[in-house]
């Protein structure tokens, strides 16, 4: 046999593990145009985040700039990010123009 060559069960053998496709973050980033009512809210309505967490995450995104709110398939990832993109002002604030925003990042 050739070295790189594999035997018929290796090969069966890797045939049969499944594959899993890479996780990606869904990654929050601050602003000051949105309220903590408002952040609690979406994460609650988008991720079905229960308030105690949607305000741990609201907390961190306040202090760090930015806070993972889901991590997932590529796909429901890029889904998430869209609706953050679309969920609109914060009625809360006159000043508030639009959405937060979010990006999506591989996760390790």
């Amino acid at each position: 046999m050739n070295p790189g060559q594999q035997t018929g069960a290796a090969v069966q053998e890797a045939a049969a593990k499944p594959r899993t496709a890479p996780l990606w973050h869904v990654v929050l980033l601050d602003d000051d145009d949105h309220t903590y009512a408002y952040v609690i809210e979406m994460l609650g309505k988008l991720f079905g985040h229960s308030p105690e967490k949607a305000y741990r995450l609201a907390c961190e995104v306040d202090s760090a700039g930015r806070v993972v709110v889901d991590t997932t398939t590529f796909e429901r990832a890029e889904f998430k990010q869209q609706q953050i993109h679309a969920y609109g002002p914060d009625w809360r604030l006159e000043r508030c123009a639009g959405s937060m925003s979010a990006v999506l990042e591989r996760a390790e």
